[in-house]
């Protein structure tokens, strides 16, 4: 059952207008960050770790969350045309299967988003002359983005559900970013899903997590995926209903 969702949401992809956007918004992201690198190199001089805290701030705490919301609410724009959920809800699938299915797109497209910034920020250092080794922490920095982004993407999917609009979702994941960036100044970063992704990537801060802050990360994740999937698929059931 499961299998046929994925089938359908790749299909529905093919053609897509979201390709450009995957492609678009890190390229933005790594050209600002670079170019702001180039013109303050006598200030930023950590070479590699100058050229991530400049592009990876504008994409891990700006474009990728709302590149999420984009992403999140284009899976669900066409169950929302012609009282699509409804007739979804007859078919031989589960609300679950439906919402993980979403959810599973989502987070391969957003694997391949973070190898894509990857390899940009790669090029952009090498075009700015960097001839210093890769930081050792770019693996992780890439692996704990792309697990929090997951959580902001199960977030935003029970919000594109629960709306109809396409913008209004991407509008509350844009207000998202900046109260993700306040709990994070305040500390509070593990306890909302926006701050994980400042965390993880580590755009603000350098400074290696412990085994148990590591731990507190993983199981805000999994607790914020799994709640946030709970509350969207009570939410798929009810449009099915009421569509």
């Amino acid at each position: 059952m499961l299998g046929k969702c994925l089938s359908a949401e790749w299909m529905k992809l093919r053609r897509s207008r979201i390709w450009p956007v995957l492609w678009t918004l890190p390229a933005v992201s790594v050209l600002i960050g670079t170019f702001n690198f180039s013109v303050n190199q006598g200030v930023l001089k950590h070479e590699w770790y100058s050229l991530w805290s400049q592009a990876g701030l504008f994409y891990g705490q700006f474009f990728l969350p709302v590149l999420i919301a984009i992403l999140c609410a284009h899976l669900c724009r066409l169950e929302h045309l012609n009282k699509n959920w409804r007739l979804l809800m007859t078919a031989p699938v589960s609300a679950a299967g439906l919402f993980w299915a979403k959810w599973i797109v989502a987070g391969t497209l957003l694997a391949f988003v973070q190898m894509l910034f990857a390899v940009l920020y790669v090029l952009a250092g090498k075009w700015a002359g960097l001839s210093s080794g890769l930081p050792p922490e770019l693996a992780g920095w890439l692996i704990r983005g792309w697990i929090a982004a997951l959580s902001v993407a199960a977030l935003q999917l029970a919000l594109s559900v629960r709306i109809r609009s396409f913008a209004a979702p991407v509008g509350i994941g844009l207000c998202a970013v900046f109260a993700g960036l306040g709990l994070y100044v305040a500390r509070l970063g593990m306890f909302f899903p926006h701050s994980l992704l400042t965390i993880g990537m580590g755009v603000l801060s350098r400074t290696a997590l412990s085994g148990s802050d590591l731990a507190l990360f993983a199981a805000m994740n999994a607790s914020y995926v799994l709640g946030f999937a709970a509350v969207a698929v009570r939410l798929v059931r009810q449009s099915g209903e009421s569509a």
